[in-house]
């Protein structure tokens, strides 16, 4: 009986059935200026539409016409895929090894990365390419593999070869798809260096003291361990410089490489005088690479992030949680 009979409150104690919330009637902060922001945008791209689709010098039908030339074709194959993903497999190559390389503690090889990535870093990729294509073939017409000083060894002996291996005609090399693509690989390598680095160097030290306690090697400790974990930090620059090199590749022309999307439209353009509907074939082939190529970066980053961070919306899913309990009391 005497737990049914409530006891008297206290001088100058608050009734805890009083000082409790009631409902929480929250009302989101109004944003006008989002909405004119908003009626802005769609006005001008209401605007851009129209002039597109009314303007008869655009010429959509040729436009579409050229984007299924068989030359435009070839050069978006050849081009801008092929030597897309033959300057990035180079590039992403031999930028981790220069990358593992500028973090030896061997000063030679530090040295060596850190003087690659500064020179191509400095280097326009359209003047290497020019190089490549017209000023390494006047430089050296042909090119020989084999001893050092081979020649002038063996004329001091007198010995009947000159110690060369191989010849390669530069000339003859240098006017083809693959000259093109090493020297965008070159160049490339030297950004993919820096961000190598960078994605070596977000992993915790801890991760290889604790890989060489239990005796892993050094270069299996960077395969399985820390590249791994790196490529978190990899992947989102990598997939920018991949668009980049897309567009990059209309770079190619100046070798001369006539095997390429943007030199085939220009052609065509000049042709027909047709101008910006060739331009608009590019452009048009140019968006839709990169969006396929979007899409694959979106999944990649998903796939290397996991574990790390909050899911999308889970942070607002729980502050409702929240708001729904505190106004249930």
């Amino acid at each position: 009986m005497a737990d049914s009979v409530s006891r008297p409150q206290q001088q100058g104690q608050p009734d805890s059935r009083t000082d409790r919330p009631g409902a929480i009637d929250a009302r989101p902060v109004r944003h006008p200026w989002r909405w004119v922001a908003v009626a802005v945008i769609l006005v001008l791209l209401a605007m851009m539409v129209s002039s597109f689709l009314t303007n008869e010098r655009w010429d959509l039908a040729f436009m579409v016409k050229v984007m299924n030339y068989k030359p435009v074709l070839n050069g978006l194959i050849m081009g801008t895929i092929l030597g897309t993903l033959g300057a990035m497999v180079i590039g992403v190559t031999l930028g981790v090894i220069l990358a593992v390389m500028r973090l030896s503690s061997n000063p030679v090889l530090t040295f060596t990365a850190a003087a690659y990535t500064w020179f191509f870093r400095s280097i326009p990729r359209l003047v290497l390419l020019v190089m490549l294509g017209t000023g390494v073939g006047y430089l050296y017409p042909e090119l020989t593999l084999g001893v050092p000083f081979g020649q002038q060894i063996a004329g001091a002996l007198g010995l009947g070869t000159d110690l060369t291996l191989t010849q390669i005609d530069v000339n003859a090399f240098s006017s083809t798809l693959w000259a093109g693509v090493i020297g965008l690989g070159l160049s490339e390598a030297a950004y993919m260096a820096e961000i190598a680095r960078a994605g070596i160097l977000s992993v915790d030290q801890g991760q290889r003291e604790a890989a060489q306690a239990l005796g892993m090697p050094a270069g299996k400790t960077m395969r399985r361990i820390v590249l791994p974990q790196a490529m978190r930090v990899i992947v989102p620059p990598t997939g920018n410089e991949t668009l980049a090199m897309v567009k990059d590749t209309s770079l190619l022309s100046a070798v001369p490489i006539s095997a390429e999307l943007f030199y085939q439209t220009q052609v065509i353009g000049q042709r027909t005088l047709q101008i910006m509907p060739t331009m608009m074939a590019a452009v048009c082939w140019y968006l839709v690479v990169c969006s396929i190529l979007m899409v694959g970066q979106y999944y990649l980053e998903r796939h290397f992030g996991k574990g790390f961070g909050s899911a999308p919306g889970k942070k607002d899913q729980t502050v409702k949680r929240l708001l729904a309990t505190t106004g249930s009391h």
